[in-house]
């Protein structure tokens, strides 16, 4: 058995979180989720709900977080990335009421959640310059599930398919019109971060090809980080967030 609370960290609607823990009172360790759908509105966290069902059911407390996305009120390009670390600071005053042990957080994030995933691991050294919210939560391991680890790279393969680049949307521009906001964002950027990683792609995967998280397992090794490659054979990208399928197993594995 589990239990479930909508908890909000804001004051917007999707400034929320769904906190799922076991039965027991023991302090669990905690996994934040946080899901995909290239950083839209019309893609929510119940996309994470059957992993974060699984993965209490296994013994961690689950906090799968909403945040506000392209087609909402953001407050300006900043506002998706200020609510990640807000959700994940919120954990700090809810330990209070709830069995949490928060020097233990695990971030696991799909496809554009992994790359907020990767982006949150890189404000663990971060200096704080009033531009973002500071983050006070340790993240001890970022899982990036078919994550968007490059977005110059996401934004090219947009274009060569003739489509209007969700990473564009999300920065307001192409990365010839505000490259800074792409070296500040992209997580190949912004490497080392000094935190543990694990990719995990699957080899079928046309969403976000496999090629992305390769290319920032090489360049991440050439800069000492603590950084591991699960490449999956015959998945393919929501393969990858469905604990019935054969591709679980590994995420599981790596927590």
């Amino acid at each position: 058995m589990k239990k479930e609370f909508k908890i909000y960290y804001g004051e917007h609607k999707s400034q929320f979180g769904v906190l799922r823990i076991p039965e027991n009172s023991e302090p669990y360790p905690v996994i934040v989720l946080i899901h995909g759908g290239f950083w839209q509105a019309r893609y929510n966290l119940e996309e994470n709900n059957p992993i974060a069902d699984d993965l209490t059911n296994r013994g961690f407390a689950t906090w799968n977080i909403e945040y506000r996305r392209i087609g909402e009120d953001r407050k300006g390009w900043t506002g998706t990335f200020n609510d990640v670390i807000s959700a994940i600071n919120h954990l700090s005053k809810i330990k209070e009421l709830y069995p949490l042990d928060i020097s233990n957080v695990t971030v696991i994030g799909h496809s554009a959640g992994g790359h907020l995933a990767l982006w949150l691991g890189s404000r663990i050294k971060a200096n704080n310059d009033g531009t973002f919210n500071e983050l006070m939560v340790c993240i001890k391991k970022v899982i990036s599930l078919a994550g968007v680890t490059d977005l110059v790279k996401m934004w090219e393969i947009h274009e060569l398919k003739g489509m209007k680049s969700h990473v564009a949307a999300l920065l307001g521009g192409g990365p010839q019109e505000v490259p800074e906001r792409y070296e500040l964002f992209s997580p190949i950027e912004l490497l080392p971060m000094k935190v543990e990683q694990v990719l995990i792609h699957g080899e079928l995967d046309r969403h976000v090809p496999v090629e992305l998280s390769k290319n920032y397992y090489q360049s991440a090794m050439g800069k000492g980080e603590k950084v591991k490659l699960v490449v999956i054979p015959e998945i393919e990208h929501f393969k990858i967030i469905d604990p019935n399928s054969s591709a679980w197993g590994s995420v599981v594995d790596s927590i």
